[in-house]
């Protein structure tokens, strides 16, 4: 057969993607395994790197991120972004409608829909086609960040129907599921990173982000809730939304016509507890009202509109006693404190258990043994500890004392000045860092060998067979079959047997074996280094391309890397001077495990104007991502080098340069070029 058009391929397997996108997050139907998809998505990929100009902004491929934005344009809301009018009150409810039915009359209907705690964002699509992605900002003006929004897989990049409008703007709002929140928490726990407030603050944070691949990894979600245009396409609220529903968007199935006031109440009543049965944060209820001609009637204040308000919820809140405190000790050996309490009724579950952080919250607290404390569950998932009735505070409360050697294999613990958490230093003989470490190492954004279990790991640690992740590979049919252990649960007390059996074997010598595929930047992933999680290891395995390159870098080429700072730099370091580690990691090699990238895929050259000089690149550019930018270098002669000295020719600096790589390069007078002077030597 003659080779398709590429084209006509490319226009084929978007509107293929497009429509498996559409039957997957509207209608909940998976027409193909994900394989499957993934194959479809690469083949677009190399399409449309083999033939740039014909890839479209709202590509499918957009949705996995990739572009880097310096900074986000400003741009003004044709629709200002109102903010609503809000009420703890069901009283003030009452006299919200009141007040409509006294402009309106009596025949009015209400849509009331759940209000999600996320970021507000504005959508427009032009000929269906989606064209931008804005902020709210101060309600005039917004950023645009469409890049980030692309990889929002809820929001659909083309509208779909026979009545999509040649303009519209869509409302809605983003957010970050409870799952996704927890991941990434629990991910930056591991690495030592300050952990998120909450999932609100979570989303915010990540559409910031100036890379959009790293947007596309946190998998936000959007609902809409409004729709815009000139003229009205309908003429009411409840038609909107089902029309954008319609049209491809994701629209939450909670909201609801009310006749009455009473209804209005009903579904207030309804959601105060059933919310925390959702997979995301709400905090209330919004009331609008439903026809748009009454909308036009009751018209706006200077600062939200008179036809619409929200009913906040309050936090739930309880007060118990502290029983005492736990300490658990993670993988990179973080002493996280746990407040035990007496169990108590909150948000329809029996609460015993509060984050506490670390040994600064209890001090910012004041808290002490047997004291009543207030524990909260509003937008969080985790219930937390936020403060201490002092005036009932009983005779026998004793002062809590951090401990100051490990809870678990009793070594002293240190804590690093200008850092939160205390440490066990103890790392390859601490069982539950030996436990946590080879936990990580076969989850499944690192080695996915998901055969082997929690309680699986357990046993193997405790039957001495494995210490490190390189013992994994040395087991065998003979050492495995026949292994037990009975587990209890403290919660239920029942207890439950795992056995090695031959199926169980066989499994997982089979995902050991499968895992030697595993690419080089999930296999450094997965060696746990601090501070290096699955974003800094794929940014270090593509600059270094293997395990000896990135062993031998100096802290100053390591920091070279973008993203990577000081700390990083410095943790990465210390895990290669360790000879015990150098050991894990040439047996892991032996063992087959992908340790290098391969080669840099050859540049087609186009001159050699800066042949016979050398470049080190820095920064965040416009017009280049960095790896395309060190690729114009080569393919222009030149050649890239990892560190500044005296004999380098130039310099390229973009935007959020490191400091000390500028003050060497001042100091040892290299020259230094900017994007536009770059693009001048080689125009």
């Amino acid at each position: 057969m003659p080779e398709q058009n590429p084209e006509a391929r490319i226009l084929e397997l978007t509107q293929r993607l497009n429509y498996l996108n559409y039957q997957y997050y509207q209608n909940s139907v998976s027409e193909v395994t994900d394989y499957e998809f993934d194959q479809m998505l690469q083949e677009l990929q190399k399409l449309e790197e083999q033939h740039p100009a014909l890839r479209s902004d709202n590509s499918p491929t957009q949705r996995v991120g990739g572009t880097i934005t310096k900074n986000f344009p400003t741009v003004r809301h044709k629709y200002p972004m109102l903010s609503l009018g809000n009420t703890y009150s069901e009283d003030e409810v009452r006299e919200f409608d009141k007040r409509v039915r006294k402009v309106t009359g009596d025949h009015v209907e209400y849509v009331c829909e759940l209000k999600f705690d996320g970021v507000a964002m504005s959508l427009t699509y032009t000929n269906g086609a989606l064209t931008a992605g804005v902020t709210r900002g101060d309600g005039t003006r917004g950023d645009d960040i469409t890049p980030n929004v692309r990889t929002i897989r809820t929001i659909p990049l083309h509208l779909h129907g026979d009545d999509v409008p040649a303009e519209v703007e869509v409302r809605g709002e983003v957010f970050m599921p409870f799952t996704v929140f927890e991941e990434l928490n629990k991910e930056r726990e591991e690495i030592g990173e300050a952990l998120m407030a909450n999932p609100r603050n979570a989303t915010s944070g990540t559409l910031k982000l100036q890379d959009s691949k790293e947007v596309a990894r946190r998998r936000l979600s959007m609902f809409a809730y409004s729709l815009l245009s000139t003229p009205t396409l309908f003429e009411s609220h409840s038609q909107s939304l089902e029309a954008l529903q319609r049209w491809g968007l994701n629209v939450s199935p909670t909201w609801k016509k009310c006749s009455t006031i009473e209804e209005v109440m009903d579904f207030i009543h309804a959601w105060e507890t059933k919310r925390f049965e959702l997979p995301i944060a709400t905090d209330g209820i919004v009331v609008k009202v439903n026809s748009y001609a009454q909308q036009e009637e009751l018209g706006y204040t200077a600062k939200s509109p008179r036809w619409a308000m929200a009913y906040k919820y309050k936090a739930m809140e309880a007060v118990t006693e502290l029983l005492g405190i736990e300490y658990n000790v993670g993988r990179t050996g973080a002493v996280t404190p746990v407040a035990l309490m007496k169990p108590v009724l909150l948000a329809g579950t029996t609460v015993k258990r509060a984050s506490l952080h670390n040994a600064n919250e209890i001090e910012r607290l004041g808290l002490m043994l047997h004291d009543q404390v207030m524990v909260e569950k509003g937008g969080e998932i985790i219930p937390k500890v936020t403060a201490v009735k002092t005036e009932l505070r009983p005779e026998n409360a004793q002062p809590i004392v951090y401990p100051t050697i490990c809870p678990a294999c009793n070594t002293p613990l240190i804590r690093t000045e200008g850092e939160a958490n205390h440490y066990c230093p103890n790392e390859k003989g601490c069982p539950p860092q030996v436990k946590g470490k080879l936990e990580h190492f076969i989850s499944r954004k690192a080695m996915n060998i998901l055969s082997l279990g929690e309680g699986k790991i357990e046993l193997l640690v405790e039957q001495g067979l494995v210490t490190s992740p390189d013992h994994l590979y040395d087991l065998t049919y003979d050492t495995l079959f026949g292994l037990k252990k009975t587990f209890v649960n403290e919660e239920t007390g029942k207890s439950r047997i795992v056995t090695f059996q031959k199926t169980t074997v066989e499994n997982i010598l089979k995902a050991l074996e499968k895992s030697k595929e595993a690419p080089f930047d999930r296999v450094l992933f997965a060696l746990g280094i601090r501070f290096v999680g699955n974003t800094v290891a794929q940014k270090l395995a593509q600059h270094f391309r293997n395990i000896d390159a990135l062993r031998a870098a100096s802290e100053e080429e390591l920091i070279a890397v973008p993203e990577i700072g000081g700390r990083i730099a410095a943790s990465v370091r210390e895990y290669f001077q360790d000879v015990a580690n150098v050991h894990v990691v040439e047996r892991l090699r032996q063992h087959g495990l992908q340790l290098d990238l391969g080669e840099v895929a050859v540049v087609e050259p186009q001159s050699d104007k800066l042949a016979g000089l050398t470049f080190v690149v820095s920064g965040i550019f416009s017009g280049y991502s960095r790896e395309e930018l060190q690729d114009a270098i080569v393919a222009n002669g030149g050649k890239i080098v990892s560190s500044i000295s005296k004999k380098l020719s130039y310099l390229v600096a973009g935007d959020k340069m490191g400091p000390s790589k500028l003050e060497k390069a001042t100091t040892l007078g290299v020259k230094i070029v900017s994007e536009e002077e770059f693009n001048q030597m080689i125009a």
